[in-house]
């Protein structure tokens, strides 16, 4: 038998499984690494997370990735030299975190990729005829594999756009693993660049989980901070947001769009919440004469309003509770917004759960990656809600 299909084989007969999971997101801080043992696997999954880094991106690294994220019209020998330059870069950060951590490759079994998106295409923003939901996600697992000498995973996001999802979000899967409990209604709140949900019955009826990106989270906030501000790349402790006042007019134009109008779950990216988008709003509202302080004020209102409308449509009736992940919920005045607009909800982040808010994403496909060699199939009601129940992930073999 193939040398590396035999030590896949030993990896799923054993009892526990040593997992690095990856994430990188849209803001492109840095590449989110966590290292996590395994136990069991679907609603008896075991986790522990036994160390977790953030290995950030160097400014340089930066901008040859956004020199090809979420545009139209690229460079597409760039593309095909970045998807292999991301893989290798990525394997060096996870070697370095091993060292530091006195871990040898050869007691990691798995390593589970996201990837780093560079676009997102569901049918709702492309608007093609005929042409189905994508989303590309570069940094090849090929080159992971071999550079570090350990199996990995990663394209997740393919099977989920070939099963009858838009490719996201895949927290999900995750969170109904990890964080369900009989009796607790749960919101799996994820701020990233794009904020998205996941809610967990307390029945714990996989037919009614339901998860959704709800509009921007970060993503608009960032983007406008490091066009106004050379240096910044996002608005620390919402020191410029706290100085300015939101602008109600300004509001209701960002507000104006379909997407908002669009029945869940859905998704959406920095492909259409950008700069050009902020840009036509304030067209719109005749607001261009706004302060730095007061734009910053706005957008942070509007991913507040944009989450807490979209968990009021969406979660009818019943308490619940809400645990935070993601930088967002390091933006005081975003959470402040939040805990105004959503009355008589305990809003809490995942630490009490066991899992750092910082690593949950690295952790969750952590978990796709231990689904996808050991688990049994999760039967979320046929796809229902656009959770379709599949397995994810391609396998890389080192040699």
């Amino acid at each position: 038998m193939n040398k590396g299909l035999n030590r896949l084989f030993e990896v799923v007969k054993k009892d526990k499984r040593v997992i690095i999971g990856l994430m990188s997101g849209t803001s492109l801080d840095g590449l989110d690494i966590a290292l996590c043992e395994f136990t069991g696997h679907g609603t008896q999954t075991q986790i522990n997370v036994r160390e977790f880094a953030t290995m950030p991106y160097e400014a340089s690294f930066k901008q040859e990735v956004k020199a090809i994220f979420s545009k139209r019209q690229v460079d597409l020998e760039k593309v095909c030299l970045m998807n292999a330059y991301i893989g290798s870069f990525h394997a060096e950060l996870i070697n370095a975190c091993l060292l530091k951590w006195h871990v040898k490759a050869s007691e990691v079994d798995v390593i589970a990729s996201h990837g780093q998106t560079i676009y997102h295409a569901p049918a709702s923003l492309h608007k093609t005829e005929g042409m189905p939901n994508a989303t590309l996600q570069i940094g090849d697992g090929d080159h992971i594999a071999v550079k570090t000498g350990i199996i990995t995973l990663s394209d997740f996001r393919q099977k989920h756009i070939a099963a009858g999802g838009e490719g996201a979000p895949l927290a999900v899967y995750g969170d109904f693993l990890l964080f369900s409990e009989k009796g607790q209604n749960r919101i799996m709140l994820n701020i990233g660049g794009i904020a998205n949900f996941t809610f967990l019955p307390g029945d714990l009826n996989t037919s009614r989980i339901f998860s959704t990106d709800v509009g921007p989270g970060n993503t608009l906030m960032d983007a406008y901070i490091q066009s106004v501000f050379p240096g910044k790349q996002y608005d620390a402790d919402s020191e410029v947001a706290l100085k300015g006042d939101y602008n109600p007019a300004l509001l209701d134009a960002l507000l104006d769009d379909p997407f908002f109008d669009y029945g869940f779950p859905k998704t959406t990216g920095p492909e259409l919440f950008n700069l050009d988008y902020l840009q036509r709003a304030m067209q719109k509202s005749d607001t261009a004469h706004l302060s730095p302080e007061d734009v910053m004020a706005t957008l942070n209102r509007f991913s507040a309003v944009a989450i807490c409308e979209a968990i009021s449509r969406s979660i009818k009736g019943g308490q619940f509770e809400i645990f935070l992940s993601g930088g967002g919920m390091h933006n005081p005045l975003l959470i402040q917004n939040i805990n105004e607009m959503i009355e008589h909800v305990t809003v809490r982040n995942t630490a009490e759960l066991g899992v750092s808010p910082d690593a949950k994403e690295a952790v969750l496909f952590a978990t796709l990656a231990n689904e996808c060699l050991v688990g049994e199939q999760t039967n979320f009601g046929a796809g229902q809600d656009r959770v379709p129940s599949v397995h994810m992930g391609k396998i890389s073999l080192p040699e």
